[in-house]
């Protein structure tokens, strides 16, 4: 199977065939029906289920599967999600949600980085959350069970493949209330959960007709994604769809060099140290709030975000530390690495380094220019749009600190061995590649295998396929995808390679 989603395009919306005369009967019908469905639940809404979102005593398990908020704007009703990879299993490369990387945990209803809450209205409904970019798993063998780490990068999750899914099955025909309804209802009733008259008619004159209308909008603001290099697991554009989302750019005139801002997903441990460096992956803002909820923005609206539950989140992160490395490691070869670093990367890597959370410019460190091209002027001088009569516990919201810069942040190496691959847009697939001079860098490498190279430092990246997974195809060729520059390192001996590789494993 191709690892490339299938383009999304401004083509026409899927009909059924219907004479217009019936369409406009049809349409007029479901209105006035679905309106009064809408004060109905509005009455008797809380008579169905409580409102609100999940709660979870244990922080991890919040961090998880707790809402961030959206509930009434961004939920897809419960149902409608559930039975979703089943219905239309034709767009996905495997069973479930699972192929496109996400972690179902044992025992738990949703995978990892989706929260069930109750909207407003009483409908129980499915959002998103932080843990979908920073949660991932690590296997030390590809027979070991699966570790779940919070706030490593999400490194098997293809969240541009999630986004096609929704985008290619809301624009087909089989998207309606006569196919969805009687898989919704056996679901509902295997599940022990049977519909009751009321819950019945909502889905099918309210629910699906409105998601089907909301999952439209994602598409049609997604489809700059056409244009673009394939991201595969662990990676994203975060502000071509601000542009396109937010604040309505016509992004298909864009300039091809705007188009090629994929990142990796960051790891996000440890923030308390970070206050006040540069953060994002361009250093464009300082602020540890600004940086969260510009990150929520990908998943709620500025009216619907939960502050609490960022901020709990928030406050657990400060002072989480990085998970420590599970193999052995060699004294005294970490020894020598340790001096190696602190001659040649302390000074912008260690947490007392001068130049640390600093910009390093373009010019200067050479790495691919094309997720700093992508932030612009432009850009951040809308951002100052966002939150600007919104306050929380009597503080202003309003964004103040991002700003257009001319290179790529120094960050902290705290838990480096975990955060593979390499460089801002995941280009290099181990520690010990990136030692190496661009043209020795793997030209092409598999990325969203969880299993550890304990060689080389990183995850598997010569595997194209483990049993029923094919994993995707890294090419350093394509826009945004280059591996040139950093070459800090390159000219030690293999010796000393080896030293400072074993050195970073302490981190």
């Amino acid at each position: 199977m191709s690892n490339s989603p299938s383009p999304i395009t401004k083509a026409p919306i899927a009909k059924a065939p219907f004479s217009k005369f019936f369409q406009i009967i049809q349409r007029v019908v479901t209105a006035v029906v679905g309106l009064v469905l809408i004060l109905l639940l509005i009455w008797a809404g809380p008579l169905i289920t409580n409102n609100g979102p999940q709660k979870f005593a244990d922080i991890d398990e919040h961090f998880r599967y707790a809402s961030i908020g959206g509930e009434d704007s961004d939920g897809i009703p419960y149902w409608i999600w559930k039975v979703m990879p089943e219905v239309f299993a034709d767009y996905l490369p495997g069973e479930g949600l699972t192929s496109l990387g996400f972690i179902q945990e044992p025992d738990h209803e949703l995978p990892i980085g989706f929260a069930k809450s109750t909207n407003g209205l009483g409908l129980d409904v499915v959002t998103q959350n932080c843990a979908t970019c920073h949660a991932g798993s690590l296997r030390q063998t590809p027979n070991s069970e699966a570790q779940i780490i919070s706030a490593m990068p999400s490194n098997t999750v293809d969240l541009q493949r999630y986004i096609q899914f929704l985008a290619d099955i809301s624009v087909d025909s089989r998207f309606n209330a006569a196919n969805l309804m009687p898989y919704i209802e056996a679901d509902a009733k295997d599940s022990g959960a049977n519909l009751n008259p009321l819950e019945k008619a909502i889905y099918r004159f309210v629910a699906i007709p409105q998601t089907r209308d909301a999952l439209i909008k994602i598409r049609q603001g997604f489809t700059f994604m056409a244009n673009q290099t394939p991201y595969g697991p662990g990676r994203v554009d975060t502000f071509t769809s601000y542009k396109s989302r937010r604040f309505n750019f016509p992004v298909d005139h864009l300039p091809e060099r705007e188009l090629a801002g994929i990142a990796d997903f960051p790891s996000i441990w440890e923030q308390g140290p970070r206050k006040g460096m540069k953060l994002h992956w361009d250093g464009n803002n300082d602020s540890i709030d600004e940086r969260n909820k510009s990150a929520a923005l990908a998943l709620v609206q500025p009216t619907t975000i939960n502050f609490a539950s960022i901020h709990r989140v928030r406050d657990w992160l400060l002072d989480l530390p990085a998970p420590k490395y599970p193999g052995s490691i060699d004294p005294s070869l970490a020894a020598n690495g340790k001096k190696l670093f602190a001659n040649s990367c302390a000074s912008c890597h260690a947490w007392d380094g001068p130049y640390v959370g600093e910009v390093t410019p373009i010019q200067e460190i050479g790495t691919d220019p094309g997720r700093l091209d992508s932030y612009t002027y432009e850009l951040a001088s809308n951002q100052y749009t966002l939150f600007s009569d919104i306050s929380y516990k009597g503080e202003d919201q309003r964004f103040t600190h991002f700003r257009k810069t001319n290179g790529y942040a120094n960050m902290p190496l705290d838990g480096i061995w975990l955060r593979s691959p390499y460089l801002h847009n995941g280009s290099v697939p181990t520690l010990r590649d990136l030692l190496n001079d661009p043209d020795q860098r793997p030209q092409t490498f598999y990325t969203g295998n969880d299993v550890f190279d304990f060689d080389s430092v990183g995850f598997v990246s010569d595997k194209e396929v483990e049993g029923d997974r094919t994993f995707f195809h890294y090419d350093t060729t394509e826009p945004g995808n280059g591996n040139e520059g950093h070459l800090y390192g390159t000219d030690f001996s293999d010796s000393e390679k080896d030293a400072l590789v074993e050195y970073l494993k302490t981190l």
